[in-house]
Parts: C-alpha cells; sequence; structure tokens
C-alpha cells in the first residue's frame, strides 16, 4: 500500500491527516516571501509539520483508501495498522522513514520523532502553477561610482563654466521646447482623431440597431424543434486539469478535454488571476474521487480534486 502518496493527495485539501495510532501530517499557509541572501522569490505555500500526540482515527485516511482501492472500511484500517507497524519498527531500529514528497522522520536520541518537510510539492491549490524564481539585486551604487568618475574626469560638466556652454545651453533648452510642443501638438491631434473615430463607431452601431429592430423576418417554411438534453454541470467537487496565467490557454485545454470526451469547463480565475479548467464537476466526494482515480491512471497524475462552492 503507498500510504505517503493518499496522504500526499489528502494534504491538498485539509490541513490534517491522521494516521492512527502513530501521528498527523499537518498543513500551515504561510505568505509569498523573498530570500534576501539569494534573491529567490517564493509562491504561497503550506508548510508541512508532524504531530505524534494526534493519534486518534478520525476516519479520513481509511474512508479515502477504502475509496481509491474499492476495499471495505474494515479493511483499510487494517492495511493501515500493518503499515504503522512497520514504521515503528523501522523508527525503533534508528532508520529514517521518507514519505515521499512529504518529508522525513527519525528518531532522536531522546526517543522524539524529528520530521524534515520536503519542499518537493505546493500544498496550498490557490497557487497551483507559481514556482519560484530568481532576480538578481540592482547594484545602484555601482552606476552611480561610475557617473562621479566620469564627472571627475571632465567627461561630464554639469555647470557651465563659459559663453560657449551657455549658448549650447540655451539651444539645448529651445529644442527641448520645440520637441515638447511638437509632442503636444501630436497628441492633441491623435486625440481629436480618436475623438472622431469614436463618435462615427457610435453613430454606425445606433444606425445598425436601428436597421436590425426595424426588419422584420418572414420564414415560409420553418424548420420543426429540436429538443435538445443538455447535461448540468453542478456540485462542489471538482477535478483540476489545470491552471493558467492566459485566458488563450484554458481555452486551448478545455478544448482538448471536451475532445477527449469529458465534461470539461472553465469555473474563473482564482485569487493570483488563473485561469482554472476542470475535467468534470460532482455533487459527492465518492465519486470526485472515483473520477480522480482514473483520471490519474489515464490522463494526468498531475490531477487533483478541489473542493469548492461555485456561485
Amino acid at each position: 500500500m503507498q500510504l505517503s502518496q493518499y496522504i500526499s493527495d489528502l494534504l491538498y485539501r485539509y490541513e490534517c491527516v491522521t494516521v492512527p495510532n502513530f501521528g498527523a501530517f499537518l498543513s500551515h499557509p504561510i505568505s509569498a516571501r523573498i530570500n534576501d541572501v539569494t534573491n529567490d522569490f517564493y509562491p504561497p505555500q503550506k508548510r508541512l509539520s508532524f504531530n505524534a500526540q494526534l493519534q486518534s482515527n478520525d476516519g479520513l485516511l481509511a474512508t479515502y483508501i477504502a475509496d481509491i482501492e474499492n476495499i471495505p472500511y474494515e479493511a483499510a484500517t487494517s492495511k493501515i495498522d500493518h503499515q504503522v507497524s512497520q514504521l515503528k519498527l523501522s523508527l525503533d531500529k534508528g532508520e529514517t522513514v521518507v514519505f515521499k514528497h512529504i518529508g522525513e522522520l527519525h528518531a532522536s536520541s531522546e526517543g522524539k520523532l524529528l520530521f524534515v518537510p520536503a519542499e518537493s510539492l505546493n500544498y496550498m491549490t490557490e497557487a497551483f502553477g507559481l514556482a519560484s524564481f530568481v532576480s538578481p539585486s540592482i547594484e545602484r551604487q555601482a552606476h552611480q561610482a561610475v557617473v562621479q568618475k566620469l564627472e571627475a574626469n571632465g567627461a561630464i560638466a554639469l555647470t557651465p563654466k563659459s559663453r560657449k556652454s551657455k549658448l549650447l545651453k540655451y539651444a539645448a533648452i529651445a529644442v527641448l521646447a520645440l520637441g515638447l510642443s511638437g509632442s503636444i501638438g501630436s497628441n492633441l491631434y491623435l486625440s481629436q482623431i480618436e475623438q472622431q473615430n469614436s463618435i462615427a463607431l457610435d453613430t454606425a452601431n445606433k444606425t445598425l440597431d436601428n436597421k436590425i429592430q426595424e426588419a422584420t423576418f418572414i420564414i415560409d417554411n420553418p424548420l420543426p424543434a429540436v429538443m435538445v438534453s443538455l447535461k448540468k454541470q453542478s456540485g462542489n467537487f471538482h477535478i483540476v486539469a489545470g491552471a493558467f496565467r492566459m485566458e488563450a490557454n484554458s481555452e486551448r485545454k478545455l478544448q482538448q478535454l471536451l475532445a477527449l470526451g469529458y465534461n470539461a469547463r472553465r469555473i474563473g480565475v482564482n485569487k493570483y488571476g488563473l485561469h482554472q479548467v476542470v475535467y468534470e464537476s460532482f455533487e459527492t466526494r465518492k465519486a470526485a474521487v472515483s473520477a480522480l482515480f482514473k483520471i490519474r491512471k489515464a490522463e494526468d497524475r498531475a490531477a487533483w480534486m478541489l473542493i469548492k462552492k461555485l456561485p
């Protein structure tokens, strides 16, 4: 049984996933941050931790395993107990237990469990698609030193010291004034053109609207009415296919999923400005979990479930 994968799946949607008689993995949201030393920019994410005191079975993990593997709840609980026994045996031997994409656990000399979180996945679904990046700092002092050096060598004269330099200064002011007047005149001319175009466009639209309202359409042989039954997309459980910065990319993904036979749709823009596309939406968690398992197996391992009530 891939216990790490099941825990990882649940951490996308829950802040606490308890492994009965072992401990709980917790997620804490943190804001976007900057590393001043390395100039790394990190998106918002969830930081993971482990609490060995939380061992009561809340049924979340067992229910999820039962749904995914299509086995009774009692069988799922038995599998978890067997896995926990192996984990405790490894820790008692002084070995490090690795939970893929979650972190590592090992026992200290005092017998306490120490947890080192992994950084390979971001469990904050709202930041899906955002990655860290490096932006080098701007060395303003270096440019200032170059300017000061040029000025000291006489390459740049900031104050006029002769009649000739004064004439050059006045000439520069005149050229600047001419440039500004030309720029202002050009902007006024363009503004007038844009205003006239806008008036002409409004007039054309009003004329077209009047013609449409006055038109009369007569159809001698009307076609019979066709009744089309459309499946309404509803439910708060959504299987997410991706989130895209460009709306055109989200539309392209939507058309791909529709061509594959999925009841795909776009569910709007999240708070990070990303256009979200889903394979399908479901009324119940069980139906969504079953579909997620099939989609991960057939289409995309990175698909995940979003629980959100849409307007």
